[in-house]
């Protein structure tokens, strides 16, 4: 039979590579592939503490972005924390790898209770977010019933982004904040300046930021008034943390993106390109001379469909194309993909022209959107600068269970 020829086992399959066996140069790394250039990162990384301690605050990283305990010990202030999580098989993750302090910022629903409860009982404080009376009473019984207080923070509308309460509507945070004393704990207020991404000059990123901070704030006052311990006032979103001017009154902020950045956070004005640490590596594998396109093995299977810069002035189609030690062509971007091929392009309106790239060349593709391109790839291949030599591979994980 055919099948007997066939000597790889699913054992095979499941073992991870042996760490000699994997390529320490780019040019011999198998393509797409992700490429983190770390020291943009741990400049990325300082740039925000240092900012932040100038303003009295903590950070919070999240680390939705990075997904890797690798990368999570360089942002965090310590190996236990603090973290944020956007997901509950982030929260195991982690807890697994010694993070003891965490908020779960996805609102809560019982189903997810559980779990939450069993990762208390690991030792890991973990906090939940909600934004109703419903959910509150739900996090109450749920504690009752464990014989343990799960605490949670009430997620405020800053900005009509996303979800929350408003943080004027006194009687709906009063009657949150009186549902969770029957059994949970009430451990503050959290927001995020979603609206944020949509700024365009830096003056509307600064009242952005102040915005978020007066809303958060407010809440937090309302709350006490009534006698509520409000411990924690928590805001963020890459954007404000990098634009706040006065944080008074607040105890932490959250970000997440700013460890890698990206296209989008460029167009913001937030970053330069040159501050962008993650890219895809891809292989030219075909010319369409004609039609001014050459064709690379990385499509929206390796970039994310993620088109974020379309809304922005200076749109980068799914990403700006370097060259393979990651600088710029300069108007140079992939311009249209499907699933594994990706066209590259002049930009259009630009006088630039295709650089002379042969078959099997390498480029590498800053991304729009760094947190949607890194969950199309299950690892870092980490370099530093322009040097070709591979130094680790950093695992990363996706999915919700």
């Amino acid at each position: 039979p055919i099948c007997e020829d066939i000597s790889v086992t699913y054992a095979d399959i499941q073992t991870p590579p042996r760490p000699d066996l994997i390529p320490t140069r780019l040019a011999d790394l198998e393509t797409p592939c992700l490429i983190l250039d770390a020291n943009r990162m741990d400049r990325n990384i300082a740039r925000l503490r240092q900012r932040l301690a100038s303003l009295g605050v903590s950070l919070r990283p999240h680390l939705k972005t990075a997904k890797s305990v690798d990368v999570a010990r360089r942002v965090m202030g310590s190996a236990a924390g603090p973290a944020t999580v956007s997901t509950l098989k982030e929260a195991e993750y982690f807890a697994a790898a010694g993070v003891r302090d965490m908020i779960y910022a996805v609102g809560i629903v019982p189903g997810k209770l559980g779990k939450v409860l069993q990762l208390r009982q690991q030792d890991v404080d973990i906090a939940v977010v909600l934004d109703t009376v419903e959910q509150a009473e739900a996090v109450a019984a749920a504690s009752r019933a464990a014989g343990q207080a799960i605490p949670a923070l009430i997620e405020i509308d800053c900005d009509g982004h996303r979800s929350g309460v408003l943080p004027g509507d006194a009687a709906s945070l009063l009657a949150i904040g009186q549902a969770l004393t029957h059994g949970a704990e009430l451990r503050g207020v959290l927001t995020h300046a979603g609206a944020s991404y949509g700024a365009r000059t830096e003056q509307a990123l600064i009242e952005a930021a102040a915005q978020e901070r007066r809303a958060v704030v407010q809440a937090a006052e309302t709350l006490r008034s009534a006698g509520h311990a409000c411990p924690v006032v928590s805001l963020g979103s890459t954007p404000t943390a990098h634009f706040a001017t006065d944080l008074t009154g607040v105890t932490e902020v959250r970000a997440g993106v700013f460890v890698f950045f990206d296209l989008v956070m460029a167009g913001i004005g937030v970053c330069k390109v040159d501050d962008i640490a993650l890219s895809v590596l891809a292989t030219v594998i075909g010319h369409q001379r004609e039609k001014g396109w050459i064709l690379v093995d990385a499509g929206w299977m390796a970039m994310s469909q993620d088109r974020g810069t379309s809304k922005q002035p200076v749109s980068q189609g799914y990403g700006l194309v370097c060259d393979s030690a990651g600088t710029p062509y300069g108007d140079i971007i992939l311009a249209d993909a499907n699933q594994e091929h990706g066209i590259v392009t002049v930009r259009p309106g630009s006088g630039a022209t295709l650089p002379d790239l042969k078959i099997g060349d390498r480029v590498r593709i800053l991304p729009n959107h760094a947190c949607a391109t890194g969950a199309q790839h299950g690892s870092y291949r980490v370099v530093r600068g322009t040097s070709d030599s591979v130094e680790a591979n950093w695992q990363r994980f996706g999915g919700w269970s």
